[in-house]
């Protein structure tokens, strides 16, 4: 198990929505430090995070947060996008545009901050993932946080023995920018934020942070129908 006291956090997306939420929730569970990143550094607003630039698609920006950040033991992969491609008739390029944030990106993250985690003594990951990780309902964006979802179970097998143990975080709808134009019950993001933080603490394999996640998760043992009334027609 982690503890957040004293630690060195950084939380990709972290100048807003479940990413601000999540930069303070861990100041005030005692984090030493924490690098709030995001494109545009200017745009992180708490006061102790320390900004810190990132394109998590970017090879050379990863690389440049890596060698600015070498005394993270929690990493939080919490960037995305949510372009939402449908299959048969958006650009391909949207596809991969999608991949290249919410697959490829938290990758190349992972991969440069695995080694200064381990050298620190080791420590924690959390990748942000959602209920539709389960249930393909969003195109593209279903897709990439359905193969995100298993990168995770695969970085959790290989990074454990070397210290560093893994979490995801699955969620509906909350209360952000995201999910603005949506008409639905919403978590807020220091909700998802405190439950997020409470996995890490207890070194939970997934956190479901809201009860749409627990019903559809409990639905991946059932017929496809229960999860996609459609096909029962």
């Amino acid at each position: 198990m982690t503890t957040l006291e004293g630690s060195v956090a950084l939380v990709t997306g972290g100048s807003r929505g479940i990413g601000k939420a999540l930069v303070t929730a861990l100041y005030e569970r005692g984090a030493k430090k924490v690098y709030a990143t995001a494109r545009d550094p200017r745009t992180v607003t708490h006061p102790d995070a320390v900004p810190l630039a990132l394109e998590v698609g970017d090879p050379a920006s990863v690389r440049a947060a890596a060698a600015e950040a070498q005394d993270v033991t929690i990493l939080i992969n919490n960037a995305g996008a949510a372009v939402q491609a449908n299959f048969l008739d958006s650009p391909v390029e949207d596809v991969r545009r999608e991949f290249e944030t919410n697959f490829y990106g938290p990758l190349l993250v992972t991969r440069a901050f695995v080694p200064i985690i381990e050298r620190n003594g080791g420590g924690h990951i959390l990748n942000v993932h959602s209920v539709l990780s389960w249930i393909g309902l969003a195109g593209s964006y279903s897709a990439s946080k359905a193969a995100f979802w298993s990168q995770t179970n695969s970085l959790r097998l290989d990074l454990r023995p070397r210290g560093i143990e893994v979490t995801g975080l699955h969620v509906g709808y909350v209360d952000t920018d995201m999910a603005a134009g949506v008409d639905a019950p919403k978590s807020t993001p220091e909700s998802v934020a405190g439950q997020a933080l409470d996995g890490i603490e207890s070194g939970a394999f997934e956190v479901l942070a809201d009860d749409i996640s627990r019903r559809v998760k409990a639905g991946l043992s059932a017929d496809l129908a229960a999860l996609y009334p459609q096909l029962a027609a």
